[in-house]
């Protein structure tokens, strides 16, 4: 099937050459785009100088609007399969068929790669599991699907649920609410065992500081959302 890899990046001059050869190598019949969200450091000058696939957004949009570029540019494209993977490094694409296969099989609409089924790998901090651990509880409590990994990035979606984001995606720290959004409108969501690695250069978005507003703000976005949606009629959730 027609795949597409959408890899976000946003000052990732120290991992974007790695994470775009490796994915090359390990997948060469996929295609990939990186967003290139203003980076400033020389993210966008790295891309340009290796020939690789990119657009550059002509403002900051942040993780969710940039993905969302990627959406409408695989609806645009007629893409079947769209996978997200970060330009930290931290997203294997040997566990990419993992990830793409429930979908492509017709058993999910979207498929989130888990770090937590086999727990093997990179596992993130403590205080982040507390945090993931809240918002897979509350997710779990808004719609009755326990998702164990709702922050991971990695993760893909058929044709139905990519042409739903390129018109829906949440602006901010859109991978909990885009679970959520996804299940309320119907779509089969389920996770596929990876492991992950620790980011190797640059700095996370969301620094150990920022965890429990990152927590706060994500869990209140997620009430209010789920408080003002009607649920569709769902297919069975994985």
């Amino acid at each position: 099937m027609k795949t597409l890899v959408l890899i976000p990046c946003y000052n990732e001059e120290a991992n974007i050459v790695r994470v775009v050869e490796r994915l090359k190598s390990t997948c060469p019949d996929v295609d990939y785009l990186v967003i290139n969200d203003c980076s400033r450091d020389r993210s966008e000058e790295i891309l340009r100088e290796n020939g690789y696939n990119y657009l550059t957004l002509p403002v900051n949009l942040g993780i969710g609007g940039g993905v969302q570029c990627g959406y409408r540019y695989a609806r645009a494209n007629g893409y079947d399969i769209t996978v997200q993977m970060d330009g930290d490094g931290q997203h294997d694409p040997a566990y990419l068929n993992k990830v793409v296969g429930p979908v492509a099989r017709g058993e999910m609409d979207m498929c989130i790669g888990s770090r937590f089924i086999t727990k093997e790998g990179f596992q993130t901090s403590p205080l982040r599991r507390f945090g993931i651990n809240v918002l897979s509880w509350l997710i779990l409590l808004l719609t009755g699907l326990r998702v164990r990994d709702v922050t991971s990035g990695f993760r893909a979606c058929g044709k139905e649920m990519t042409n739903y984001f390129a018109d829906h995606y949440a602006p901010d720290y859109p991978e909990p609410e885009a679970i959520l959004d996804a299940v309320l409108n119907g779509y089969t969501v389920g996770e596929a065992p990876v492991i992950m690695q620790e980011r190797q250069g640059g700095v996370s978005s969301i620094h150990s500081f920022k965890s429990a507003y990152y927590m706060i703000k994500v869990s209140l976005s997620l009430i209010v959302h789920r408080l003002g949606s009607h649920p569709k009629k769902r297919r069975k959730n994985v």
